[in-house]
């Protein structure tokens, strides 16, 4: 079952820069901040791996099982068009 929070885009803006388009037709911009560029994060400073994003079982994803909770993601998108995970 399709849930409105299920991601099925995604498409590189510019480095550590997505779009994202959701189940329900929710689209949106989200934007990691510098700062959160560490720890399980790390690799996303490399923009041949950034550039790697998929998005599998309704999750944005990267090789090694990093993803991005869609819940959290959905809700941004659909009030404001936009998330900076900061």
């Amino acid at each position: 079952m399709d849930y409105p929070d299920t991601v099925v885009d995604v498409k590189v803006l510019a480095h550590l820069k997505l779009q994202v388009l959701f189940f329900d037709g929710t689209t949106g911009t989200v934007e990691f901040s510098p700062t959160m560029i560490k720890g399980v994060f790390q690799p996303l400073s490399d923009p041949t791996f950034f550039n790697q994003v998929s998005w599998s079982d309704g999750f944005v994803t990267w090789p090694g099982e990093l993803d991005i909770a869609p819940d959290a993601m959905h809700r941004q998108l659909k009030t404001n068009g936009y998330w900076l995970i900061s």
